[in-house]
């Protein structure tokens, strides 16, 4: 099962691009570190207060790609410099 999500995060404090790449690149550094995911910056890579999100994962059953994904978001919104905006969407292979 392929567990695929889409988010869109604001990025506070970010005053160009080069600001909010630093921000953008640990964060998904340290959720690949934790997670057993593929996480890269998709979207509104040339807005420097927005960044659009992809999440992949890979298990045996749905239940445990779900869980994966729903960890790592959890662990993204965790971080104080950027808040989730918008809905996540959510897809399955």
């Amino acid at each position: 099962m392929i567990g695929f999500a889409e988010c869109e995060f604001r990025i506070y404090n970010a005053r160009s691009l080069k600001d909010k790449r630093s921000v953008v690149k640990r964060i998904l550094t340290r959720t690949k570190q934790k997670y057993n995911v593929s996480i890269a910056e998709v979207g509104h890579q040339d807005i420097w207060q927005r960044a659009g999100i992809a999440i992949a994962t890979v298990a045996s059953a749905r239940k445990r790609a779900e869980r994966e994904l729903e960890a790592a978001i959890e662990f993204l919104d965790s971080f104080p410099e950027w808040e989730r905006i918008g809905a996540t969407h959510f897809e399955w292979l």
